[in-house]
């Protein structure tokens, strides 16, 4: 099973991504695995990648793609892998399609947990930590039993400064129109397949198990 899964920030795709690797037993690879694994192996790919980084530069997409294929070469993407966070743009699915093409590898579907704007700033600003133990909590799905202190330890609870809904409201402005294109173009090659996030976790990936299914 090749998947691709897509969706904003907070839409649950690490559970969701969880869930699929233990029912399918196939890989689950995001951009930031890739190029530790590809820095952490000293490959050539992975050395650029690090120079650029070091440098505070993007990485290229010829690099990341680059990255990309290495991966999803290794014997563990076989039989399938969960791909997230990767393509970005048109270009880079359009590089994608050439990479898989040459692994022959042909997507099975992909899937985007889609969770109303409104919805998503209420779980990404809702986060609290801890300044003394670093515990997360939230106001509304994690709350500490202690208020605005730490239930564990009595510290003071704080909200990380890219959570606030100015930056949070950014995030997903700039998410919005990368994706939409890429949503047109998975639409018109027939692969796209649009998920509830705003449901509790087992029906979001019931809903995704049927649709991989085919059931």
């Amino acid at each position: 099973m090749y998947i691709l899964l897509m969706g904003p920030p907070g839409a649950g795709k690490g559970t969701q991504a969880a869930e699929l690797v233990a029912e399918f037993q196939i890989p689950h690879i995001s951009t930031g695995d890739m190029f530790r694994a590809a820095v952490k192996e000293g490959t050539e790919l992975g050395k650029q990648a690090k120079a650029c980084m070091d440098a505070g530069q993007l990485v290229s997409d010829s690099i990341t793609i680059g990255i990309v294929k290495e991966r999803l070469a290794k014997p563990d993407c076989h039989t399938g892998f969960i791909l997230d966070g990767f393509p970005r743009t048109l270009e880079q699915a359009n590089a994608l399609d050439v990479t898989l093409s040459e692994l022959r590898i042909k997507l099975d579907r992909v899937l985007n947990i889609n969770v109303p704007v409104e919805d998503l700033i209420s779980r990404l600003t809702g986060r609290r930590i801890c300044k003394s133990c670093g515990a997360t909590f939230h106001v509304i799905f994690n709350p500490s039993a202690a208020g605005s202190k730490c239930e564990k330890c009595g510290g003071e609870l704080y909200q990380r400064a890219d959570d606030t809904v100015e930056t949070v409201t950014k995030r997903l402005t700039v998410y919005s129109d990368q994706t939409k294109p890429l949503i047109d173009y998975y639409e018109d090659h027939g692969l796209y397949t649009e998920i509830d996030g705003r449901q509790s976790i087992d029906k979001v990936l019931s809903d995704i198990v049927t649709s991989l299914r085919g059931e």
